[in-house]
């Protein structure tokens, strides 16, 4: 199975004035993170409003990113829900669909035991077939952690486990059987640097060839730092976010705009 690796951007979920997917955005904005640095693209991770988009939109990114760049990145699905029949269903139409890997989060709220997580994790990987599914452990949206000796467990014994997005900060480093990806971008580095394959992130949506620099140079064993956050300013889609999340207010956009100036940011977007 080909290694999961490189700059991963999750993407954000372009919508309309009245709240509808904005198709063309979506795609303009794939293009444009494939052009600047992005191996590959997660669509409807919880960055893209997850929890807020219906399972027909989901597939219906997939689809649509999926063609914007066929043959130029990979194209990830998120799938995952604490509803193990839900997640199967979903990752099976997904990779029939065409998703190069899927992302399936740890079930949340109803908190099962380990045998219930190993069975949830057996159950989606069957649905998947042949696609590569990359594990998403993040205990702070969770409450569960998946340390690493479970998740070394589940690869070798789910064939097509593939991966980890780890977000466990204090938890990071190498897994036997897994190719272990930043879940927050501030890791990034030091990711690389204990033998991560990568890093499934955000700022990569405005900082993504600096970001595309770092990896590279990690891979040549040449450290460096990279820089993060924003999005919206970039003038590819509009600021249109679906409720719970609401938009930045005037002090909060005054803020990002200032941080975007200082690190030069905001003149490379124009």
């Amino acid at each position: 199975m080909a290694a999961i690796e490189g700059v991963l951007t999750a993407m954000v979920t372009p919508f309309g004035d009245d709240g509808a997917l904005d198709i063309a955005s979506a795609r303009r904005l794939a293009k444009y993170l494939v052009e600047h640095g992005s191996h590959g693209l997660v669509v409807a991770g919880t960055t893209g409003e997850s929890p807020t988009l219906s399972d027909a939109e989901k597939l219906e990114l997939l689809d649509a990113v999926g063609d914007e760049v066929a043959g130029e990145a990979m194209v990830i699905c998120g799938t995952g829900s604490n509803d193990t029949r839900h997640s199967a269903e979903l990752t099976r139409v997904a990779a029939k669909a065409g998703a190069d890997a899927v992302l399936v989060v740890t079930p949340y709220y109803n908190k099962p035991n380990r045998a219930g997580l190993r069975a949830h994790f057996e159950t989606v990987a069957e649905a998947a077939g042949d696609v590569p599914v990359i594990l998403y452990n993040i205990p702070s949206r969770c409450v569960i952690n998946l340390d690493p000796d479970f998740l070394a467990e589940l690869a070798a014994e789910i064939p097509n486990v593939a991966a980890v997005k780890q977000a466990n900060n204090d938890e990071l480093g190498p897994i036997e059987g897994l190719d272990v990806l930043a879940g927050n971008d501030e890791i990034f580095l030091r990711c690389l640097e204990l033998g991560g394959t990568g890093g499934i992130l955000v700022s990569s949506h405005l900082a993504g060839s600096r970001m595309r620099d770092l990896y590279d140079a990690a891979a040549a064993g040449d450290y460096d730092s990279a820089r993060e956050i924003g999005v919206e300013m970039l003038g590819l889609i509009g600021g249109r976010l679906r409720l719970p999340m609401v938009e930045a207010d005037d002090e909060q956009r005054a803020a990002v705009r200032s941080a975007l100036e200082r690190n030069g940011l905001l003149a490379a977007s124009a």
